[in-house]
């Protein structure tokens, strides 16, 4: 039985074989007899070649899965187990507040006793939120003479910079150390800008350094429950607080981000803290030590990613950092899809850049441990970065579709099913099922089509391609709610045409009718709603709409 099973598939086989041979003859015969002969070499080289490269993609894909899974089942447990110890410990332990109390203003000529807090503020023609951020940072319970809120103003526009000048003399005039800063360039962006700020004699005499990007509306309490760590640990650089989003209900677009941003906070950031003291800075709601910044070098604009690159030297000096889940602080996700590319661009091709960049310089690194560079380098620049993207976006979008096309290609079914179950339901552990249960399967499928941006993204920072250094600011529009005009901009919308997206999702979307029409299996399950998704990032049409 076996024997004429073989038989059948070797003779199938040959068959195929002869059937693309002839194929390639007929499609050649109209060219030249040179281009005929080399085209026909060609072809029949890719038919003698294909199924063994698709055989050998699908081991890659085998060991790659295996090394993400592995890793989201690390950051699962540690993230799992600090939480429990968190608890454990939590009826008898809060975030001790810096004697003497900080509510009671320090009290009777004793804020000396506080230290200097500067607090950062970059921002760039921000007319939406400038208020809020301001306002939230002047807000902050410390005493007002150790204290000082510095404002950094890029802005293009005149007069969103005298609007912000303005903003800043009215609390200025009910008490509070607000400095405007503005420069004459913009070199080097953010971390130019930050670099610019800390230049100033009243921000070199200050030992910490808050920073808040332009949507950051820290609460009342965010000092008195970030300094005192830092306070206590003097191994301590840098304090993280987690970041929550007050327009996470705008669109659909605005609730993917909120489930894959809760995981980031609450299973990676999370488990680099517990594990190794260790974790990417995200570049707004962390309190830093100022002598760690200098030590480090200070911010460097080499790459879109300053706040990593900052967070990787000072951790390479030994300095370490804490996660702290409990202080949530307010921000805005992109509500339109060209400004969350944007900004997964620059997410994903500034670590690639700058692990280009450090890797020498984190292996030769002689005051951190092995087992920590190990991690470093293996967990956070390699399988989260490199090969989770690259594995998502290649394993579902081409591999798959490539297979329906090649019956005698096989991959597993635990590869196949089990794995991407197992990685899906370990990526959404920090989502509230309540809330975003219904929301998991176009989750994935946007995660799965976004995987190819971020890719490209990543090889553009690794080669250091044109691209590579691009800064677009996110665009925001204030807490939640629409600017005034909005609605009637939304309506309006320039039709921008991604048109790799488009390619990928026409792909699947054949695969998958040809597999429903002709196949034995239940691909075409998966690939007609992923190629939805594709079409709707290659169209544009997911998030709010706005012109210029």
């Amino acid at each position: 039985m076996h024997h004429a099973g073989g038989h059948r598939l070797a003779a199938m086989l040959a068959g195929a074989g002869e059937a693309f041979a002839s194929a390639a003859d007929r499609l050649t015969a109209s060219f030249p007899p040179a281009v005929a002969a080399f085209l026909r070499l060609l072809l029949r080289a890719w038919g003698a070649l294909s199924v063994p490269l698709l055989r050998g993609a699908v081991m890659l894909c085998m060991a790659m899965s295996v090394m993400v899974l592995a890793e989201k089942v690390l950051l699962g447990t540690a993230s799992a187990a600090a939480k429990l110890l968190s608890r454990r410990r939590r009826p008898g332990r809060r975030d001790v507040p810096v004697e003497p109390d900080v509510e009671a203003g320090g009290g009777g000529g004793s804020s000396a006793c506080f230290p200097m807090v500067l607090v950062q503020i970059p921002m760039y023609n921000e007319r939406e939120v400038y208020q809020l951020s301001i306002g939230a940072a002047c807000r902050l319970t410390w005493p007002a003479d150790r204290l000082i809120v510095q404002v950094l103003d890029d802005s293009t526009d005149a007069a969103i910079k005298e609007l912000v000048r303005e903003e800043c003399e009215r609390w200025a005039g009910s008490g509070v150390d607000v400095r405007y800063e503005a420069r004459t360039d913009r070199a080097g962006h953010k971390a130019g800008n930050l670099t610019e700020g800390m230049r100033h004699a009243y921000a070199r005499g200050c030992e910490f350094v808050a920073i808040f990007d332009a949507d950051f509306q820290p609460s009342p309490d965010f000092l008195a429950r970030t300094v005192p760590l830092l306070l206590r640990d003097p191994g301590l650089a840098l304090v993280q607080a987690r970041w929550e989003f007050v327009n996470a209900d705008e669109c659909l677009l605005t609730r993917m981000q909120e489930m894959s941003m809760d995981y980031h906070f609450k299973v990676e950031q999370q488990a680099g803290s517990s594990l190794c003291s260790f974790f990417g800075y995200n570049g707004s709601a962390g309190v830093w030590r100022r002598q760690a910044i200098v030590e480090s070098g200070g911010w460097d604009e080499r790459t879109t990613a300053e706040d990593m690159d900052l967070a990787l030297r000072a951790a390479l000096l030994g300095w370490e950092f804490v996660y702290v889940g409990d202080v949530k602080v307010k921000s805005e996700l992109p509500s339109s899809l060209g400004a969350y590319r944007s900004q997964q661009h620059r997410w994903s091709c500034g670590p690639a850049l700058l692990f280009k960049k450090m890797l020498r310089e984190i292996v030769a690194a002689e005051r951190v441990p092995a087992w920590k560079k190990l991690y470093i380098v293996y967990n956070f620049f390699v399988t989260r970065r490199v090969v989770s993207t690259f594995f998502t976006f290649f394993f579902f979008s081409v591999l798959l579709p490539a297979k329906t096309l090649f019956p005698q290609v096989r991959i597993p079914t635990w590869q196949m099913v089990c794995v991407p179950t197992a990685t899906t339901l370990l990526n959404s552990a920090g989502t509230p099922w309540r809330r975003s249960a219904h929301l998991v399967v176009p989750w994935v499928a946007f995660e799965n089509a976004m995987a190819l941006h971020r890719f490209k993204a990543i090889l553009i920072g690794l080669f250091e391609a044109g691209r590579a250094n691009e800064w677009i600011v996110t665009r925001k529009s204030g807490n939640g709610r629409p600017t005034p005009g909005a609605e009637g901009r939304r309506l309006k919308r320039r039709c921008r045409l991604h048109w790799l997206e488009l390619l990928v999702g026409a792909l699947l979307l054949a695969s998958g009718c040809y597999d429903c029409v002709h196949g034995h299996g239940y691909f075409y399950l998966f690939a007609l709603p992923q190629s939805i998704m594709y079409f709707a990032i290659g169209f544009e049409l997911l998030g709010v709409h706005h012109t210029s």
